[in-house]
């Protein structure tokens, strides 16, 4: 982790209805520059919903979100990419009938208008699309369109990488690159928030997780010990989830 403490992102006691049901109920979290934070949980227990306001997809009904300083809760998502956040999806949403530069050009363009030719070319080498920097993005295998979806949001120089189930999908090896991707990218000071399913995964690459239950944190700190908590394995790391 970054020797830097002061959080770039503080969540305080964040609240999202959608209709009747409370998707987050108070939840308050932080994170530091340089740091991987893991929202882990069952199903339904709103680790997506925080990423979908924390990166404007949605707007709060309570709380504060706070990025850098500034109050950005109901700030587009669109806007927040100019501000230095950026994300992946569950499921990528390339543009399809585009080539996988293509995708990253435009993505480069929109985010960060210093981005060279050489800059994305490094980005397809690094996240092994260069070969296949011709193709459409309708043509890819899912994993290559993971990649591709996480190579967009690289090209806009995040500050803030919220990553939502990235890993899904992914074989051991695949697994096992990516996570030193991960890593190297906080390493150098990026802040990266990671919603998984996959505990060896998030065992491996995070500092720090927050335990969510019912839209709200039950457990922070490190995975290990989260998997001692009677209340974390009575709502999700039971026994076969366990690390």
């Amino acid at each position: 982790m970054s020797p830097e403490t002061k959080p770039i992102l503080n969540v305080g006691r964040l609240v999202k209805r959608f209709g009747g049901f409370t998707a987050l109920d108070g939840l308050t979290f932080h994170v530091v520059p340089g740091e991987i934070l893991g929202l882990v949980g069952p199903n339904g227990s709103g680790k997506t919903t925080a990423i979908n306001v924390v990166s404007g997809l949605y707007a709060p009904d309570g709380g504060d979100v706070t990025f850098d300083g500034a109050a950005i809760g109901g700030v587009a998502s669109h806007k927040l990419v100019h501000r230095g956040i950026n994300r992946t999806f569950q499921v990528p949403k390339p543009f399809m009938s585009l080539s996988v530069r293509e995708n990253v050009e435009v993505a480069a363009a929109y985010g960060n208008a210093t981005a060279s030719p050489a800059s994305i070319d490094a980005l397809l080498e690094e996240y092994r699309l260069i070969e296949i920097a011709g193709r459409p993005a309708a043509d890819l295998n899912s994993a290559q369109q993971k990649m591709l979806d996480l190579t967009r949001a690289l090209a806009t120089a995040p500050r803030l990488l919220l990553l939502d189930e990235l890993a899904a999908g992914l074989n051991p090896a695949e697994l096992d690159w990516i996570a030193e991707r991960i890593k190297a990218l906080a390493a150098k000071g990026m802040a990266i928030i990671v919603v998984e399913h996959l505990m060896g995964f998030i065992e491996h690459i995070t500092d720090r997780v927050i335990v969510m239950n019912a839209g709200r944190e039950i457990f922070e700190g490190k995975l290990a010990e989260a998997v001692k908590q009677p209340q974390v394995i009575e709502v999700f790391l039971g026994g076969e989830h366990a690390v």
